[in-house]
């Protein structure tokens, strides 16, 4: 059961790393994006997909760390 659990887990990764180079190859027209007065320089329109797919990630554990911590109730010392 354990082999075949990894075996699952192994072909929806490469399922992932599929989709991920074929949504890079059919995006390559160049893109030059502005942010509040910031001018990135032109990359291909998968790169800030991506990037921001990536940012994304981080932020929502981080969300959740936080507001985890905050619901947390305090130890009295007292």
């Amino acid at each position: 059961m354990r082999n075949v659990k990894r075996l699952i887990f192994f072909v929806i990764v490469l399922l992932v790393l599929a989709v991920t180079i074929v949504f890079v190859l059919e995006n390559q027209q160049p893109v030059a994006l502005v942010f509040f007065g910031w001018s990135a320089p032109e990359l291909s329109v998968a790169v800030p997909v991506i990037l921001a797919l990536l940012v994304g990630m981080l932020i929502g554990p981080v969300l959740t760390w936080v507001t985890r911590l905050r619901k947390r109730p305090k130890s009295r010392l007292a």
